[in-house]
């Protein structure tokens, strides 16, 4: 690892990268568009975890085997939230019914829940 990878400059540098991105995830969604809203967030957050893992954690510079544990962590949980994203945002299914969910809708956003 050399000298000038651990410079205070560097740091400095990358931390002013991110906060210049947490600002642009925290006024992407007040344009009130949703692609906007959903690169904003996802987007900026993959980037942002990118840099601090690699600058930060130094990921890059640590032994091949860190790297293929962190990708396995990574598509194990990207495996569990796809097998269980369709049962989170169900509302209702085969003899249950998520009340607590609709309780808290207005009525509006309601779209004939009762009449299903």
């Amino acid at each position: 690892m050399s000298e000038e990878a651990h410079g205070t400059s560097n740091y400095i540098k990358i931390w002013a990268i991110l906060v210049v991105l947490l600002v642009l995830s925290v006024l992407g969604p007040m344009l009130g568009i949703q692609a906007v809203t959903l690169i904003t967030a996802f987007g900026i957050a993959v980037v942002k975890a990118y840099m601090v893992a690699k600058k930060f954690m130094h990921i890059s510079e640590a032994p091949k085997f860190i790297t293929y544990l962190m990708v396995t962590c990574l598509v194990f949980m990207l495996l569990f939230v796809a097998g269980s994203a369709p049962d989170v945002f169900k509302s209702e299914g085969d003899n249950w019914k998520k009340t607590a969910s609709w309780q808290y809708m207005p009525p509006e956003a309601d779209h004939g829940a009762e009449n299903h």
